[in-house]
């Protein structure tokens, strides 16, 4: 499938809105490694081709191992993820989840156990975007392509 919109030249107003959030997300104190881990398993439930292609790439670019991309999917069978990293994927899957899993009040207290309040507050605007992107890639019917 080809892309089906020039989302970019056909709402650019909308789509600067989108990338300003991208933007905001890269400055959090949340490590690029956990945005990276957050960004391929939530494209992963949410079948994400484009998305998944494209972060695994970057997670790769920057030092990670393929074994920790391999194993998202089973992340919580693995030890070789940080607690940081767990509580954050674990959040992931919440969010992205929310209307059947929602965000239990003893998840929320895990997470905060590893992050402060507005790293808690960064990391929901993380995953809610990697969501949007993603319903966005979606809709456009956007692919990867082979390197």
């Amino acid at each position: 499938m080809s892309q089906r919109v020039s989302y970019d030249d056909a709402a650019p107003d909308g789509m600067k809105i989108v990338m300003d959030m991208e933007k905001y997300t890269k400055k959090s104190s949340i490590s690029r490694t956990t945005r990276e881990l957050i960004k391929i398993r939530v494209s992963q439930i949410n079948g994400c081709a484009f998305c998944i292609d494209t972060h695994t790439a970057d997670a790769r670019k920057m030092g990670e191992t393929e074994q920790r991309i391999y194993c998202l999917n089973a992340w919580k069978e693995c030890t070789f993820y940080t607690p940081e990293e767990r509580v954050a994927l674990e959040l992931s899957e919440h969010i992205t989840l929310i209307p059947t899993q929602g965000v239990p009040e003893e998840l929320y207290n895990r997470v905060r156990e590893q992050f402060d309040e507005k790293q808690y507050v960064d990391l929901v605007l993380i995953i809610n975007q990697i969501n949007n992107l993603n319903r966005i890639s979606i809709a456009m019917g956007n692919t990867p392509t082979k390197r």
